[in-house]
């Protein structure tokens, strides 16, 4: 079967919205890095974004999507959910609390609904590229339709 064709949950929440957006696969390179990714789908990595999952020290847990080539600033993020402190998730917990391995994580189609924080670059893009929720396949769409299908905020959350 063509990947390129597959569809992912994350697609398949996206047509069920009617969310217009673009799909990509890279499953067949050797592409590992967000910004290899980028690279390969011959993207700028500030408009590919990469998902990160957070707790609190009072179990809480956060998203946060950020450009592939920055750097989480746990300060920043924790002060943009109103916590004093988080750290990131365990890579083995992701799953489970999820449903997406490392690497394939997205904002779009968790277990549950987190509070979701993506930095403000992309505020101004007409639109990011980020995890289809499959290692290899990607979604570009324009923020404010990822708005329509989750709740998010932007802030200024890196380094």
């Amino acid at each position: 079967m063509d990947k390129s064709k597959e569809k992912t949950n994350v697609m398949r929440i996206l047509d069920q919205k009617k969310v217009p957006y673009k799909s990509y696969c890279y499953a067949d390179t050797a592409a590992v890095s967000g910004v290899e990714v980028a690279h390969v789908l011959g993207q700028d990595p500030a408009q590919v974004f990469k998902t990160l999952v957070t707790e609190s020290g009072k179990g809480g847990h956060y998203v946060f999507v950020i450009p592939v080539g920055e750097e989480l600033d746990l300060k920043k993020a924790a002060k943009a959910v109103g916590e004093k402190s988080i750290a990131m998730l365990k890579s083995k917990e992701l799953l489970p609390l999820t449903g997406y391995i490392h690497g394939g994580c997205s904002p779009i189609g968790m277990k549950k609904a987190f509070p979701t924080v993506i930095h403000q670059t992309a505020e101004s893009l007409p639109t990011m590229i980020f995890s289809a929720g499959n290692i290899g396949y990607q979604v570009e769409l324009a923020p404010a339709d990822l708005a329509k299908v989750i709740r998010l905020t932007f802030a200024d959350i890196i380094v």
